[in-house]
């Protein structure tokens, strides 16, 4: 009943449409009816997205991602994978409201981190950062510190001191090579985007990688990373 409703008011809507909008694109379609493929798009993304079910979230995500290679990206489709990022670690779902979490999708919560940094926006990147700091899978939080990256926004050195302690945490509990690979490419990122890197902590943390129990690609990109930051601040 409810998707109904929203059916009916987006054709209500068109309906409303000036005769200016009637004209064709050039796909073929008239205005009205590429505004109404998107808004059923986006609908149903946002349906899928918050459905119980993994299969339809892993749905929603392959669309989504068609949508972000095709430019069609809206703070809709922004606000259902930041949703999908968070689950579990932000949000939780309890079998009976007091069981066990039966929304844990590591998987799906990785791709939603990856496709988050396509969206160059604050919300964005604030929902990558919590993700990076409360998730408890590698993966996830290696795919979040990726797109904080790409992102590029790092004021008052916010990301690069969150970065720097995820990398030093995971470096006294367990080295993961992944994430500490991933933490090196957002740093060089996010250097490249402001001219290099002024934190302090972002620096101790490449020279505990270079430095540490990693293996040797991953050394050697964080040794390469710093002679890449002396050039710049050269």
């Amino acid at each position: 009943m409810k998707r109904c409703l929203v059916l009916c008011a987006v054709l209500i809507a068109l309906c409303g449409l000036p005769v200016w909008a009637q004209t064709t694109t050039s796909a073929g379609r008239t205005v009205e009816e590429s505004y109404l493929q998107e808004s059923l798009e986006t609908m149903i993304i946002r349906e899928q997205a918050y459905a119980d079910s993994k299969d339809m979230k892993l749905v929603a995500l392959q669309y989504i991602r068609q949508a972000v290679e095709e430019g069609r990206m809206n703070p809709e489709i922004s606000r259902a994978l930041e949703y999908l990022a968070s689950e579990t670690t932000l949000i939780q779902i309890r079998s009976g409201g007091v069981g066990r979490i039966i929304n844990d999708y590591p998987d799906v919560r990785r791709e939603a981190c990856l496709l988050l940094g396509e969206f160059k926006t604050v919300e964005a990147k604030d929902t990558l950062l919590k993700v990076a700091l409360s998730d408890d899978e590698p993966m996830v939080i290696a795919a979040a510190i990726r797109s904080l990256g790409k992102i590029g926004m790092n004021e008052n050195d916010d990301v690069t001191q969150a970065i720097a302690f995820i990398v030093n945490r995971f470096d006294i509990l367990m080295p993961d090579n992944s994430l500490a690979f991933e933490s090196l490419v957002a740093l060089e990122f996010l250097a490249d985007a402001s001219g290099g890197l002024k934190d302090p902590a972002a620096i101790r943390a490449i020279l505990r990688i270079a430095d540490g129990n990693y293996i040797t690609p991953v050394k050697q990109k964080a040794k390469q990373l710093l002679d890449k930051l002396r050039s710049m601040s050269n």
